[in-house]
């Protein structure tokens, strides 16, 4: 597929289109460095990778979707344990990841091991743990399906289902999952309902002296790998980025997750290992463990007092974007709805 992007200022927010569906941010975001020239950018293939996203079909025995681990109200991730669940009760080796401006991201996964948005899927639908099945056997499954051959008809005005297809109809769905209407983004851009009260101001100077050069804003997020002081594990022995690299330099270092909708987004890390957000401040002013590799932004400690500690808990919480969580486009899709 090969289509014009438009891209448009529109009340401060930047819309790039080719055919019928937009896609939006706000204007003082950074570009997306995803490439939408692939995608149609229709109704069709967005309502077609929602369908599939919701699926169990996708796995070999027909119990576990892309929503099983990606779960909208709670951030698209899982909250009910540390480590990602898969088909027959299988136990992942991390903590699922939160799916959100993915268009920004340069790598996925904690290690980095994907580098591309369009084959991201793959990832879980081999994994034995997860999915454990492959592409090719999902083609001959849909190719079957009257409901399918349907679906893809409409996306590409043709009912044969291809590898190809799946995945980019999987990408034009969760491309499309940004979040950018939390009271901080009203804060930012001086709306209704973005009025900090004093301690939420004080939260975010805290956060910008002591967080924000690894969780920048306005994505909360990087696209870097660090070592944040956590100790190894015993039974995963994770070591993270290097597991992909083979380089020493990169041991215990995993990718910097968003902070958009952490209220929500519990366990953390990339194992999971911590229930709640308090326990992460007091890793952070307390707990980091020194090694070669950590991060240059640790190696001084965080010192807060309790009241800090509370206050910078009060600005996380302004990173909670209702619109996103409850946002029907993005829910199951009901046989009825069409959008």
């Amino acid at each position: 597929m090969s289509f014009i992007i438009g891209i448009f200022i529109c009340l401060g927010f930047v819309l790039v289109k080719n055919e019928e569906v937009f896609f939006e941010y706000p204007e003082y975001w950074p570009k997306p460095v995803y490439n939408f020239s692939k995608l149609s950018m229709t109704e069709e293939e967005f309502q077609l990778g929602r369908h599939l996203f919701y699926d169990p079909l996708l796995s070999r025995d027909h119990t576990i979707s892309c929503a099983s681990c990606h779960l909208q109200a709670t951030g698209f991730t899982h909250v009910d344990h540390d480590l990602s669940h898969g088909i027959e009760g299988r136990i992942g080796t991390r903590n699922s990841i939160s799916i959100m401006n993915l268009a920004w991201n340069t790598s996925f996964m904690w290690d980095g091991g994907v580098n591309h948005i369009e084959v991201q899927s793959l990832a879980p639908i081999s994994s034995e743990n997860e999915m454990d099945t492959s592409l090719a056997i999902i083609v001959e499954k849909l190719n079957k399906s009257e409901k399918y051959n349907s679906l893809f008809q409409k996306a590409y005005q043709d009912s044969l289902v291809t590898g190809q297809k799946i995945l980019l109809a999987l990408t034009q769905f969760v491309v499309m999952l940004n979040s950018y209407n939390s009271k901080y983004d009203k804060y930012i851009r001086n709306e209704l309902g973005g009025k900090f009260t004093e301690q939420e101001k004080i939260g975010l100077k805290i956060f910008r002296n002591n967080c924000a050069s690894c969780h920048k804003e306005p994505l909360f997020s990087s696209n870097d790998f660090k070592n944040n002081g956590l100790n190894v594990d015993s039974t995963l022995n994770d070591f993270g980025r290097m597991m992909v690299t083979k380089k020493p330099e990169d041991s215990l270092k995993f990718k910097v997750p968003t902070l958009r909708n952490i209220q929500f987004t519990q366990p953390f890390m990339h194992d999971g290992r911590f229930e709640t957000l308090q326990e992460v401040i007091n890793h952070y002013t307390s707990e980091v463990q020194h090694s070669p590799t950590l991060a240059n932004e640790l190696q001084e400690q965080i010192i807060l007092t309790h009241k800090e500690k509370v206050d910078l808990l009060v600005f996380l919480r302004t990173l909670t974007d209702q619109k996103f969580l409850y946002n029907k486009r993005f829910s199951y899709p009901r046989e009825t709805q069409t959008n």
